[in-house]
């Protein structure tokens, strides 16, 4: 008579520890893109050429995700209003996001780039409240002030070895978790109506074509010759920190939920300082060890008070 809720039982715990080693392997996936960007950079190629071929690679992936959501999430039509909102959110959340992002990249370290991203949660909340009026209260204002904190811990302590270059890279990455913050406030009005894996995967899909796009206009087609190397890490950027994550995360929300989800994610930051340290030689030292506890306890405050006060 008991094997049955035994057997339950059993079967939830087995779906949550799946849940948080698909979240945990998301958030390492996605963290490891940085890592992958600044190995390329070594062999001389530039954001542009490096993000045409990541997108390129990509591309088919993120064409069978499209076509297998839309067997899974349904088949109705879609109108010119979701094109249109699919094209904005590809422009601004892959397009956009990615290209200032790798730009970004070029000037500044691994570590300080993921922490300037990681702030994405508290952008999401000031937009809500710039754009939508949202209420925001004094403790996530407190929570936020922390993490904004932690990055200004770093940032201080890199710009005062390289200024300018620090001030450039930092500038392009916020301007990217900002774009993709934008992405995150307008994408929500239409994941029930479209569905979220197919929404991501045909909004990825306009930004492909955009970064290519972007290649043949700005590039002579002799750029597109690189070294070996930047091939091959360009196919695992592709595959390992692109397409795997997205599907790995999405799994990871229907066994354990967005919330926990979210807090596994927080692996993120801390296995880029340690790819940085082990794979990039980069410092690490008691500003970034601050500045990466500041940065990670105030998402975590935002992420909590956002559901509670």
């Amino acid at each position: 008579m008991t094997a049955a809720p035994d057997g339950g039982a059993a079967a939830q715990r087995r779906r949550r520890h799946t849940g948080l080693l698909l979240a945990a392997g998301g958030a390492v996936a996605f963290s490891g893109k940085a890592i992958i960007v600044k190995l390329a950079y070594r062999h001389g190629v530039d954001a542009v050429t490096l993000l045409m071929y990541r997108m390129l690679f990509a591309l088919p992936l993120f064409a069978a995700m499209a076509w297998w959501a839309s067997r899974r999430e349904g088949t109705a039509p879609l109108s010119r209003r979701d094109w249109l909102g699919i094209a904005w959110l590809g422009l601004t959340g892959y397009y956009a996001a990615s290209f200032l992002d790798f730009w970004g990249l070029q000037y500044i370290s691994a570590s300080l780039e993921r922490l300037i991203l990681y702030l994405n949660p508290t952008l999401v909340l000031l937009l809500g409240w710039l754009l939508h009026g949202r209420r925001v209260t004094a403790r996530q204002m407190a929570a936020m002030a922390l993490s904004y904190a932690g990055v200004l811990v770093v940032f201080g302590h890199e710009v005062s070895l390289d200024g300018r270059a620090t001030l450039v890279g930092s500038l392009l990455v916020l301007a990217s978790a900002i774009s993709y913050a934008l992405y995150l406030v307008h994408s929500g009005q239409m994941v029930g109506r479209i569905g979220a894996l197919r929404l991501v995967s045909l909004a990825t899909l306009v930004a492909c074509m955009l970064c290519i796009g972007q290649f043949v206009l700005l590039r002579p087609l002799a750029a597109a010759w690189v070294p070996a190397p930047v091939l091959g890490l360009s196919m695992l950027n592709a595959v390992l920190c692109t397409a795997a994550p997205v599907v790995m995360v999405m799994l990871a929300i229907e066994r354990i939920g967005a919330g926990l989800t979210a807090q596994t994610g927080m692996l993120g930051p801390l296995s880029t300082l340690a790819l940085g340290v082990l794979l990039l030689g980069e410092p690490f030292n008691a500003w970034i060890v601050v500045g990466t506890v500041l940065v990670l306890a105030g998402v975590l405050w935002v992420s909590r008070t956002g559901a509670g006060s």
